[in-house]
């Protein structure tokens, strides 16, 4: 698959096949971000792998699925995500860019989409509780948390224009749609 296939398949996926992601997995995806561009070569992220199964219902509890699919709660069980990648800023370390944050999350996301898999990147989510129940001290602050899994869901890209509707939504068939305004209209000069 070349680059631009790679990056049209890297879509949000919300509903996983079960499989479980192995905390090396997960370890492997983070070793990607240390090869990845950082403002300042500051490298403020810190990462927390979560795979085992107490905690990954812990945060699934404490995470929102999706705005605009109002009536839906969320992956039922057996379509829950394998595992999950937490960034944080660390207190100790200093703050991260934001930049950095955006570069992490997207380098983490092509790598697993290259394996095969898929993520969600959340930001809604209750953080305290979080925390808590991972045992977190008060020097991080959790700046993104990514669901990592096995796809289930089929995802389209359905090309829009400025000024369209641009809500995700789920078709009959359950097929997920994401309208992406086309390219031209994207441009602040035609």
């Amino acid at each position: 698959m070349n680059f631009k296939e790679l990056v049209k398949s890297n879509r949000t996926c919300r509903r996983y096949d079960g499989r479980p992601v192995s905390r090396q997995e997960l370890l492997d995806l983070v070793d990607l971000v240390r090869y990845a561009p950082c403002g300042k070569n500051k490298q403020a992220l810190r990462f927390d792998l979560v795979a085992d199964e107490e905690s990954k219902a812990k945060i699934f509890e404490n995470i929102f699925w999706a705005g605009y699919l109002k009536d839906w709660p969320g992956p039922v069980e057996g379509e829950r995500p394998g595992g999950y990648i937490l960034l944080f800023e660390d207190s100790n370390y200093g703050r991260c860019m934001t930049e950095d944050v955006g570069i992490a999350a997207q380098t983490i996301a092509l790598g697993a989409r290259a394996e095969g898999k898929a993520v969600c990147i959340f930001g809604a989510y209750k953080e305290k509780e979080i925390k808590e129940a991972l045992g977190l001290g008060d020097n991080l602050k959790l700046v993104l948390l990514i669901a990592v899994g096995y796809p289930l869901e089929e995802v389209v890209i359905d090309d829009v224009h400025e000024g369209d509707d641009i809500k995700y939504y789920r078709d009959q068939d359950q097929v997920h749609h994401v309208p992406k305004i086309v390219t031209e209209d994207l441009l602040v000069k035609k």
